[in-house]
């Protein structure tokens, strides 16, 4: 925390109190350099990740449909929900982890198509084919065509 008299980066906590509601954490602390003390308030980042939508509406990210998505595409597959959970939580980590709050479905379905590239190809086949909109056969084998080059 940057002293609001000197500048100096160091201080220590000197008392740390709750709110009643417990909703802000109140810090007194003390810088290491000029001994002054101040006072820090610390809250929960409560903006939401949101989803931009193909049709420019948005709401916000839900991890539960992002593995609904992956468990309808696995279904049938010799996939664990353990790894399905996995590529949730890689997907979801890199969600979070951008300094944007807002992501758009492309960017998204892009992650979980690498994820189930890896993870298992008919599952891969399958979300693409949902995900793509696939306008006729020939988009499809195409599709095919590539993973299967990739593959040797």
């Amino acid at each position: 925390m940057k002293c609001p008299f000197c500048g100096h980066l160091g201080d220590k906590v000197v008392d740390s109190r709750e709110s009643k509601e417990g909703e802000v954490i109140r810090r007194r602390r003390e810088c290491l350099d000029c001994g002054r003390r101040f006072t820090s308030y610390e809250r929960i980042d409560e903006i939401p990740y949101m989803v931009i939508k193909k049709d420019g509406s948005r709401e916000r990210f839900e991890r539960q449909k992002l593995i609904a998505g992956l468990l309808k595409a696995c279904e049938k597959r010799p996939v664990s929900v353990a790894a399905v959970e996995a590529v949730a939580d890689r997907v979801e980590a890199t969600v979070q982890e951008r300094p944007e709050k807002e992501m758009k479905t492309e960017e998204i379905g892009t992650l979980v198509m690498e994820e189930l590239k890896r993870l298992d190809k008919v599952a891969y086949v399958r979300f693409a084919s949902v995900y793509r909109h696939f306008r006729d056969i020939g988009e499809f084998m195409t599709e095919l065509k590539d993973l299967l080059n990739a593959k040797e």
